[in-house]
């Protein structure tokens, strides 16, 4: 999914930290999402179809982000690395 480049360009480093904690915290609610679906049956298709566009959309913006901040030399928290096993 295409995020914009310049979406951050007039960011100052204080406010891309506050957009990376909206990011993150919106990923995870989505993963989460994503794992419930899967419990049930049929429910990771559902939740693929549901959730995955925007998740996906979510992991790239917050890409951008971090490739911006480093741009501005803004130092952020490293990225969380979590299992991405419901996403595969």
């Amino acid at each position: 999914y295409l995020v914009d480049p310049g979406q951050y360009s007039a960011y100052h480093c204080n406010q891309f930290a506050g957009r990376l904690k909206a990011l993150q915290t919106r990923e995870t609610d989505l993963r989460n999402l994503m794992e419930k679906a899967s419990e049930g049956g049929g429910g990771t298709l559902i939740g693929g179809m549901s959730y995955r566009a925007e998740y996906e959309k979510a992991v790239g913006e917050e890409k951008v982000l971090r490739r911006s901040a480093a741009d501005k030399k803004c130092a952020l928290d490293p990225p969380v690395l979590e299992s991405d096993q419901v996403i595969r």
